[in-house]
């Protein structure tokens, strides 16, 4: 009978090498964890989840926006995703979004998103922009702008890239960008919060409380 040796250096040399190849995974999985903990803000009540993502580093737009970017003219985009974990419809009034700023201690300013045609009239034409006002937020009105096909593609790639609907059906997600003309002043951000004022549950006819989402949370900066 062939008698079979335990041999201790070999299962040790095993076991390391099991080791070894499950140890990069590991720290993959737990690097890209905390990361993608960090770069969104979010605030979460009443079924509805609002996650936002200021974007701040202009390779996001270049990746995006390859032609002509929101960031190059002074424009700031936050990616938003609403997520309706209820069992009812909800509709979220776009239009009375903000972005609450602080210019200093004393003057806390708030300004509504551009829509895709506002966002492509500012980056197409630049110069219609009063540049000697400093001061947040931009007045109304303005000049007529002429709006080529150039425009349109602008804001083409604005539109695609934005919120695409209103209304949130039950479980189920809506995300897409917002943009807000910061005038080039992207450190606003490290102090900023996304209001959300307006969100409506359709089939109860119920108003939830806003949400104020603290975006100096977020960790791309």
């Amino acid at each position: 009978m062939r008698k079979v040796y335990y041999n201790p250096i070999r299962k040790l040399t095993l076991i390391l090498l099991v080791l070894g190849a499950c140890l990069p995974a590991a720290q993959q999985a737990a690097s890209q964890q905390p990361s993608s903990l960090k770069t969104t803000s979010l605030e979460s009540h009443e079924g509805m989840t609002i996650t936002a993502r200021p974007w701040t580093d202009p390779a996001l737009y270049k990746e995006k926006f390859p032609k002509k970017s929101p960031f190059a003219a002074g424009i700031a985009a936050v990616q938003v995703a609403f997520r309706n974990d209820s069992d009812d419809s909800m509709k979220i009034n776009l239009e009375r979004i903000r972005l609450n700023v602080s210019l200093s201690e004393e003057d806390h300013q708030s300004l509504y998103s551009l829509t895709s045609e506002q966002a492509a009239d500012v980056i197409t034409h630049p110069g219609a922009k009063n540049v000697t006002i400093k001061r947040l937020p931009i007045p109304l009105g303005g000049p007529k702008i002429g709006r080529d096909k150039k425009w349109m593609e602008v804001e083409k790639s604005l539109n695609d890239a934005g919120v695409q609907a209103s209304v949130v059906a039950p479980h189920s997600t809506v995300q897409g960008l917002l943009y807000f003309d910061l005038r080039s002043q992207f450190d606003l951000l490290n102090a900023a919060r996304l209001y959300v004022p307006e969100i409506v549950a359709i089939e109860k006819n119920r108003g939830l409380m806003y949400f104020e989402i603290d975006l100096s949370r977020s960790a791309e900066r």
